[in-house]
């Protein structure tokens, strides 16, 4: 009876927490193509700041966080979390002004994909072969017509993405709830206010303060809060194979709201990033960490 009720608590866990990627995978990708509006009028390190400002001010107001209720390690964590939330906000927000989304969802996607494959078990080689080949098939470097600039950004954002998740997983676990998030958003804010907010800052209207208020919310923080509960009921492994599906709903967005077609060679890059992000899934639910007092 003990061992089903066990295994029933799990079930549950990962169920729950596959919804809240899922949710936040959704939230994201609409976050990001509402953003790219913005580009023309604050540009893209822009719409990164005020998105982040934002962000940082909720999370504040809402959790009103004591930094002595946090152990040192919690807090160094939080910091850190923010410095790559802002890196791959910033980063990907460059990457997208320069490359179709889907191509730049698949090339960032790599950080995750990354993560899981080194939490994997078994055969591992043939995973990132598979996903070596779709970026190749994504940047067709035979045809030299890829934007170098926003391939490395994007590249760039999979390496902070990467961090984000381990991060986010060490933060989870030493602190109950959200309130890591009132640590590392502030945090990014400020990274984010130091890179982009100065350019920005004589183009901003009543107008755009309300759309950042309201992409504030659409992203980052209801993804990432649905994000960090879902690292309480999942292992970095399953976690990033959850999130296989970003890169084609990310596809899907840049086609039907910013009417970026998709040529075949994309198709066939995102589905081998898709297809090797899946089979590097090894594990399942995590035992949740126990919550602080």
């Amino acid at each position: 009876m003990v061992s089903v009720s066990f295994t029933d608590r799990m079930t549950s866990s990962t169920r729950s927490g596959a919804a809240m990627v899922l949710a936040a995978t959704l939230s994201v990708q609409l976050g990001l193509a509402a953003s790219v509006g913005l580009f023309e009028r604050i540009g893209p390190d822009g719409a990164a700041w005020l998105r982040l400002a934002w962000a940082g001010v909720l999370l504040l107001v809402l959790v009103r966080p004591r930094p002595s209720s946090f152990s040192r390690s919690a807090l160094l964590a939080g910091i850190a979390l923010g410095v790559a939330t802002a890196g791959m906000t910033l980063l990907f927000m460059a990457a997208v002004a320069r490359i179709p989304l889907g191509t730049a969802a698949a090339l960032e996607f790599l950080g995750p994909l990354g993560v899981a494959v080194a939490s994997g078990r078994g055969a591992r080689l043939v995973w990132p072969v598979l996903a070596g080949l779709g970026v190749l098939l994504l940047t067709e470097p035979w045809h030299g017509g890829a934007d170098l600039v926003g391939v490395v950004c994007a590249l760039g954002a999979a390496v902070c993405w990467a961090a984000y998740i381990l991060l986010t997983r060490k933060v989870g676990d030493e602190v109950a709830g959200i309130r890591g998030l009132a640590i590392s958003m502030p945090t990014a804010a400020v990274v984010a206010t130091l890179c982009g907010g100065p350019a920005a800052v004589g183009a901003l209207t009543w107008e755009l303060v309300l759309v950042g208020l309201g992409l504030a919310l659409l992203l980052p923080v209801i993804p990432y809060s649905l994000e960090m509960l879902a690292l309480r009921r999942l292992d970095t492994a399953a976690f990033g194979t959850l999130l296989s599906l970003e890169p084609a709903v990310a596809l899907v967005t840049g086609l039907v709201v910013l009417h970026q077609v998709p040529s075949l060679s994309a198709l066939g890059g995102v589905a081998l990033v898709v297809v090797a992000s899946v089979g590097a899934e090894r594990t399942g639910a995590r035992v949740p960490a126990p919550v602080p007092g």
